[in-house]
């Protein structure tokens, strides 16, 4: 028996990434999985598949929007119906753009505050009645080192990152007698395809080679030098599930190889 077995997680951006370590990881600890996020139908498919073959639990796909509240509220509902409830929800879905604020296009500030950080309140409104009426409950919420320390030409990433750490703080204190906890993980540069993709943006902002972007931007600020794995933060996600975190609650828990310890 896993720590999640017979309940389900709901995991946003989960195609790929830390979301897809997230979604393997709850399914190897017993969790039924509604996997969300964009990509090839076939590919999709094939992780879908996977999570099934490899851990023994089901799976389905949502594809809704992270822009649109009603497809964010039909997700969770999804996940009612076809699984009977949603006990955990991990609110990962997230883009990136860098730019000087003063060239920075509004849409991209509208869409990123509309993913990484609209789309977690929205989720979780969606989510709590359902917790609350089972009496348990676990909502984990993917931040940043940037929710504790701002880096230049992300103002609409960080601006989002912060009030994902506020909002975590605030459902925690409304949901702390009902048996469900709300944290957030603080990940430094984890190696995934969002931060390979900003690799060219930030060469050319910043006029520098792949290997300087790397060592001097990135891993700059990781006392350890080395990326986070996706792996170690899903583990940390399952650890927040289990009985031993029940009282960690409205924690912004880092994971920076040290960055915002300096």
């Amino acid at each position: 028996m896993g720590t999640l077995t017979g309940k389900t997680a709901v995991v946003t951006g989960s195609t790929s990434g830390i979301g897809l370590a997230y979604a393997r990881a709850m399914a190897k600890a017993g969790a039924n999985i509604v996997l969300n996020g964009m990509g090839k139908p076939e590919d999709i498919e094939k992780e879908r598949a996977a999570i099934e073959a490899d851990f023994k639990v089901k799976a389905v796909h949502s594809p809704a929007d992270m822009t649109k509240p009603a497809e964010i509220a039909a997700m969770v509902a999804l996940g009612e119906t076809t699984f009977g409830s949603v006990d955990v929800l991990v609110n990962n879905a997230g883009i990136q753009y860098v730019a000087p604020v003063e060239e920075f296009p509004i849409e991209k500030w509208d869409a990123i505050i509309a993913i990484n950080l609209s789309s977690a309140f929205h989720g979780i409104r969606a989510a709590v009645p359902g917790m609350k009426k089972r009496g348990w409950g676990r909502i984990i919420n993917t931040a940043s080192a940037h929710s504790l320390v701002a880096s230049p030409f992300k103002s609409a990433y960080v601006s989002a990152k912060h009030g994902i750490a506020g909002l975590t703080k605030t459902v925690a204190l409304e949901v702390a007698t009902h048996k469900i906890t709300c944290n957030c993980i603080s990940p430094g540069y984890v190696w995934t395809p969002l931060v390979e993709k900003q690799i060219p943006d930030t060469m050319k902002t910043r006029n520098m080679t792949k290997e300087q972007v790397i060592n001097d931007v990135m891993l700059d600020a990781q006392p350890t030098k080395q990326f986070v794995t996706v792996e170690q933060v899903a583990a940390l996600a399952v650890f927040l599930c289990s009985d031993d975190a029940s009282q960690i609650t409205g924690a912004n828990l880092s994971m920076d190889g040290g960055w915002t310890a300096a």
